[in-house]
């Protein structure tokens, strides 16, 4: 992979949290957990599948992807392509999980139609994804609010990752409990650490008592 091009499947990650990112893709660091190991399987199962068609629809599995314009590499799941004189793209990404209020799915689709759209000169207006554990498919629309989310967070990483730099945990134990680097990352520690070492710098910053100078 091209050092100037990003996984798409990173762009999760940095949404998740950065220093995730960063422990992933800086410091190449990886553990896995139940979660991760459910995940790659399911991926796994998904993309050995072969191209098939059906009533107008092309169904085809594990799509290499690339975006120039945005640094982007990646491979998706599954990309149903309707027939017709302009054909309908319609991608489908694979999560293990259940539907989520924050972005972090939604934005690993919507990457992967921003590649589609420059690869195939064509415009995405939505797709889906389909969770494991409700065993259903959500729809999403591709929209502007979510392509100004997904082009901010992949601003972001390309610009953490060019930094080189590992920023802190994020304030959120609910999320770092759930994380798989939870015991590489050690948040907890890092916040005490980090919570010691302001006090003595705000106190050393500060005159000694009877200090007139």
């Amino acid at each position: 992979m091209d050092e100037n091009q990003l996984a798409i499947s990173a762009l999760q990650h940095y949404a998740y949290c950065p220093r995730q990112f960063a422990l992933i893709h800086i410091e190449q660091v990886w553990a896995e957990n139940h979660f991760t190991a459910e995940g790659r399987v399911l991926h796994e199962r998904v993309d050995s599948g072969v191209a098939e068609q059906r009533r107008g629809t092309r169904f085809e599995r594990g799509v290499l992807l690339l975006s120039q314009r945005y640094g982007l590499t990646g491979k998706m799941d599954l990309l149903e392509i309707e027939s017709g004189d302009s054909p309908r793209y319609f991608p489908v990404e694979y999560k293990r999980g259940k539907p989520k209020v924050e972005d972090w799915d939604r934005i690993q689709l919507c990457a992967q139609a921003l590649c589609i759209e420059e690869m195939r000169n064509t415009q995405v207006t939505e797709g889906a994804i389909w969770y494991w554990e409700v065993r259903r498919r959500e729809p999403i629309m591709i929209d502007d609010a979510l392509r100004s989310t997904t082009v901010a967070v992949i601003d972001g990483a390309h610009a953490l990752l060019a930094s080189g730099k590992t920023p802190p945990p994020i304030d959120d134990k609910k999320r770092c409990k759930a994380c798989s680097l939870v015991d590489l990352c050690q948040p907890d520690a890092f916040r005490r650490d980090h919570t010691a070492a302001y006090i003595h710098d705000m106190f050393a910053a500060q005159p000694a008592q009877g200090d007139n100078s």
